[in-house]
């Protein structure tokens, strides 16, 4: 249940298209990170701008002058200036009209004043024009779209003094405004995209022809009909325009015929399951087609996540600023880590979102995720996973496999290993030793491994326990020598297994009696092992509430390495797999670090969240930041994990212009009153500029900025592509 004050969330995803628009949307290619749907690229450079101010006073003194002009024309003040002729600038319309016309009585009268008014609105346009290009009125209209109305207003005394012969044009100005407001209209509805909505209202005319579909065109399913699968392809077109198939079916089958395409065997299986099922054919396992709630935006199919906008900010490159930030398997194939203090936004802004992602790929068949979370952290409804292991609760659907569900007694130990003191010893193989001494015998004589009281008293080196074992491998020359070897160890000072036996301890408690069994009986939940990362589930694993926080960093490490050799083990490498730590603190290992850094050759990452780089040990810090391609600072980390950060990020070459300005003082009056006049216009006094630049080099981030530049809702985020593409770090804001 979510905590008084916060609103419930959505019950669908927020979604403004169809899924016929949706795939049509063109999503060119980008660098990494860019929201590829409907992504326009920007221009490489900013272009220059003219201060608003400037921009605005020039405008209103070219209107000035406009004004001025016409009033002088208008009310006679320039008559004789050109070659003494009156209203010398209606000659060229005099000209075109023959004299006759011009006497009051004539029958023609009314097409003469027709005339000379048809003639001020031509010199008028031509002042708009001439004026306006003057003043940059375009460029007001560009950048803060006021239409261009104080050019009616240059005629003050035009429409005042208009005889009654003439009110046709009354008519001409309502039909302009007509046609205005129609233009306006339109634009708005394309923008608004308003014939989609007429059609998901229903009130499209039935009868309304239908455009033919190119061959290219996505909702057609061309792939299909160019393999000869017409049928399959009219099947889902279909259903697409019906509405009936959505991004989750299309990425699903999709993924399907990826598969067709490999192993052409499948291919009549796929043309019965589209036949007969149309749009969910080629299900999940679970039958589901959707979550029950989505709270990002997802494009499946170019399985992207959007979790913010690049900041319009000066530190960004300008081809970046404004566009979207997303996440995909080919940046998390990298893996991820995100350090911020708590209340930073690393849960809701990026863990949930990107676990969501990941659970709508799972429904496509596309990747397997494995959530790890304290209890109650709102990673998504339990309707949203296959797989919920509460650790420590009844609620439970599974319980965890303590032994990662190998048969290899050296496997298993090792992992056990790297769970119970990974994060207290450099080098773990003496425990890893130490457990294998005892692991192999257990198994060969009871043909399990043993439970959590059972290897705590043989850690511990209880009599009987060892007794019993030696005498059930009796028989067995091998397993009695791992014994004798263990024995041996035992009566060392340094021996690890006291530090095992003490570490072991914490999961042998009563909360937990019923959860690591080994000996399975009939009526008991099933045991959840990281092998099934082999399938597209979606697991969430909820570590033990407060009160069990070693137990709890003992599981989050436990399920690290599981998942690291189940990763590297699997044999069918085309489904992305993710294991998503909400809290990683003192998960981080030696061996985990070289671990994840052979996870984007097999097509896995994990993404790691945690308070501060103090969570880490200190030897492990810069290791950890190498091995990770993508690395998330928010808003408030401290200094000296900011310095972290910058020293990973490195350094860039940067052209600097030191400016020195020196205030230009004339005793001339004239001169004095052009400074004046420049500073009306431009806000600044006449000086006289020495500019040097410089290439220095200077920090992308430095730990001061990192610390307390970044606003609150922002990070600083940097990308790295399985192929190698990389990003610079971004200001990324994640309210956007």
């Amino acid at each position: 249940m979510a905590p008084p004050g916060v609103p419930p969330l959505p019950g669908h995803a927020p979604t403004r298209i169809g899924v016929a628009e949706w795939l049509r949307t063109p999503r060119p290619a980008a660098d990494p990170g860019v929201w590829r749907l409907g992504h326009r690229e920007r221009p490489p450079e900013e272009l220059d701008r003219v201060p608003g101010r400037q921009l605005f006073t020039g405008a209103f003194i070219a209107y000035l002058c406009g004004w001025l002009l016409w009033s002088l024309l208008w009310n006679g003040y320039l008559q004789g200036w050109w070659i003494f002729v009156t209203d010398w600038w209606l000659l060229p319309m005099l000209w075109l009209v023959p004299d006759s016309w011009q006497a009051p009585a004539s029958p023609r009268f009314d097409l003469y004043v027709a005339a000379t008014y048809l003639w001020y609105a031509v010199v008028l346009t031509l002042f708009a024009v001439g004026f306006g290009r003057v003043g940059n009125w375009r460029d007001v209209w560009l950048r803060y779209g006021v239409p261009l109305w104080p050019l009616f207003v240059l005629v003050p005394g035009v429409w005042r003094d208009m005889p009654r012969t003439v009110t046709w044009l009354a008519w001409v100005s309502n039909v302009y405004y007509l046609l205005f407001g129609l233009a306006v209209l339109a634009a708005v509805a394309r923008v608004g995209t308003w014939p989609a909505v007429r059609r998901r209202l229903g009130t499209a005319d039935p009868a309304e022809p239908v455009t033919e579909p190119t061959a290219a065109d996505p909702v057609e399913w061309p792939e299909l009909r160019d393999a000869g699968l017409t049928e399959a392809a009219g099947t889902l077109a279909d259903a697409t325009r019906r509405g009936l198939l959505g991004d989750v079916d299309y990425a699903r089958i999709r993924r399907a015929w990826q598969g067709v395409r490999t192993r052409p065997e499948r291919l009549a299986a796929f043309t019965e399951a589209v036949r007969t099922r149309g749009a969910a054919a080629c299900a999940h396992p679970s039958g589901l087609r959707d979550l029950p709630v989505r709270t990002a935006t997802h494009d499946l199919a170019t399985a992207q996540v959007l979790i913010g906008a690049v900041a319009d900010h000066p530190r960004n490159p300008y081809v970046r600023r404004t566009t979207g930030v997303a996440l995909e398997p080919a940046l998390l194939g990298t893996s991820l880590l995100a350090v911020g203090p708590a209340g930073s936004g690393k849960t809701t802004r990026l863990v949930r979102p990107v676990v969501e992602s990941l659970c709508l790929q799972a429904l496509a068949n596309r990747a397997a995720v494995v959530a790890v979370a304290s209890h109650g952290t709102a990673l998504g409804p339990d309707e949203a996973f296959d797989v919920v292991v509460s650790v420590g609760r009844p609620e439970s659907t599974h319980d965890l496999d303590l032994y990662g569900g190998t048969d290899d007694p050296d496997e298993a130990a090792r992992i056990l290993a790297e769970a119970l003191v990974g994060d207290l010893v450099a080098d773990s193989r003496r425990a890893a030793t130490a457990l294998a001494q005892l692991i192999g015998p257990f198994r060969a004589a009871y043909r399990r491994f043993p439970a959590v009281p059972e290897l705590r008293e043989l850690l511990a080196g209880t009599p009987e326990a060892l007794d019993a074992l030696r005498a059930a491998v009796a028989g067995d020359p091998a397993q009695l020598r791992e014994l004798d070897a263990r024995q041996r160890q035992d009566r060392r000072g340094d021996d690890t297994a006291v530090l095992l036996a003490e570490r072991i301890a914490f999961l042998d408690r009563p909360a937990f009696a019923s959860f690591f069994h080994t000996v399975r009986t009939e009526g008991e939940r099933p045991q959840f092992s990281l092998r099934a990362v082999e399938h597209p589930l979606r697991v969430r694993v909820d570590l033990p509430e407060r009160g069990h926080a070693e137990a709890s960093r003992i599981v989050s490490r436990l399920l690290l390495a599981q998942f690291a050799e189940a990763a590297l083990g699997r044999r069918d490498r085309s489904l992305f797999a993710c294991l998503v730590l909400d809290d990683a603190t003192y998960t981080v290992t030696g061996e985990s670090v070289r671990a994840v850094r052979r996870l984007r050759s097999v097509n896995a990452g994990v993404v790691l969240a945690l308070r501060g780089l103090e969570d880490v040990p200190e030897a492990l810090r810069g290791p950890l930041l190498g091995a990770v391609g993508c690395r998330m600072a928010f808003a408030g980390i401290a200094p000296w994990d900011g310095g972290r950060f910058a020293e990973t990020w490195g350094t860039e070459w940067v052209q600097t212009r030191d400016v020195t300005n020196r205030q230009i003082i004339s005793d001339e009056p004239l001169t004095k009153a052009l400074h004046f006049v420049r500073r009306v216009v431009t806000g600044k006094a006449a000086t006289a500029e020495a500019v040097t630049v410089r290439e220095v080099e200077r920090e992308r981030w430095s730990a001061s900025d990192l610390a307390h530049a970044v606003p609150a809702g922002h990070a600083v985020l940097s990308l790295t592509h399985v192929r190698g593409e990389h990003t610079p770090p971004l200001l990324v804001d994640l309210r956007s």
